[in-house]
C-alpha cells in the first residue's frame, strides 16, 4: 500500500502526544511499517504541538510536507486552519471545535479568526468538526479530547473497533482505561 500520512495538530498539553502514540500502536498491530515524529514547539506554554504519523508497506521519512496529510486530526480549530495547506486536496480533517486563544489573542494584539470551519470548508477541506471537550467530559474528564478525537478518526479507518480497543489497552493506564473506551465510542458515534 502506499504511505498515508495523518498530522495532529493541536496546543502543549492537550494530550496530542498520547494520540500519536495510540493510533501508531494501532497501525504497528495492524503489520504496517510506522514512522512517528513529533514537533513540540512552546508546548510547555501553550504553543502548536504537531506529531506526525506515517504508515504502509515501507515508510522512509517521518516527516510529512505541504499538500501530503492524507488526515489532520486537530485538537483546536485555529490550529486545524493553520495547518491547512498540509492536507492534500482529498484529505479529511478531524477538529474539535474548541478555540484556546494563543499568545497575540490574549495579549490583545490581535482577535481570534471568525469561522474557522466555514472558511475551510470554502477553501475546498473535507471537515468533520464536533465538541470534543463536551463529549471528553461526558466520558468523565475534560483530558480524554485525545481520545474523542481518535474514536472520531476511527470513522476514516478500515480497522475494526476491537483494534483500536486493544491498542488502547495497551498504551493508556489501567485506572483510565474504561473512561478512555468511553471517550472513544462517544467520538465514533458523535
Amino acid at each position: 500500500m502506499e504511505t498515508k500520512n495523518v498530522m495532529i495538530v493541536g496546543v502543549g498539553g492537550q494530550g496530542s502526544l498520547l494520540a500519536s502514540k495510540l493510533l501508531g500502536r494501532l497501525l504497528l498491530d495492524e503489520g504496517y511499517d510506522v514512522k512517528v515524529s513529533e514537533v513540540h514547539g512552546m508546548s510547555q506554554r501553550g504553543g502548536s504541538v504537531v506529531t506526525y504519523v506515517r504508515y504502509g508497506d515501507k515508510v522512509y521519512s517521518p516527516v510529512i510536507d505541504k499538500g501530503e496529510a492524507d488526515y489532520i486530526v486537530s485538537f483546536e480549530v485555529l490550529e486545524a486552519a493553520r495547518w491547512l495547506e498540509y492536507l492534500k486536496p482529498s484529505g479529511q480533517i478531524v477538529t474539535n471545535i474548541q478555540q484556546i486563544d494563543p499568545m497575540p489573542v490574549i495579549t490583545g494584539a490581535a482577535e481570534y479568526p471568525s469561522d474557522l470551519v466555514a472558511k475551510m470548508k470554502d477553501a475546498g477541506a473535507n471537515v468533520d468538526a464536533l465538541d470534543c471537550l463536551s463529549l471528553a467530559e461526558e466520558a468523565g474528564s475534560a483530558k480524554a479530547v485525545n481520545i474523542v478525537l481518535m474514536g472520531r478518526l476511527s470513522h476514516y479507518f478500515d480497522i475494526p473497533e476491537e483494534a483500536w480497543l486493544a491498542a488502547m489497552e495497551k498504551i493508556v493506564p489501567a485506572k483510565f482505561l474504561e473512561m478512555n473506551k468511553k471517550a472513544f465510542e462517544l467520538g465514533k458515534n458523535a
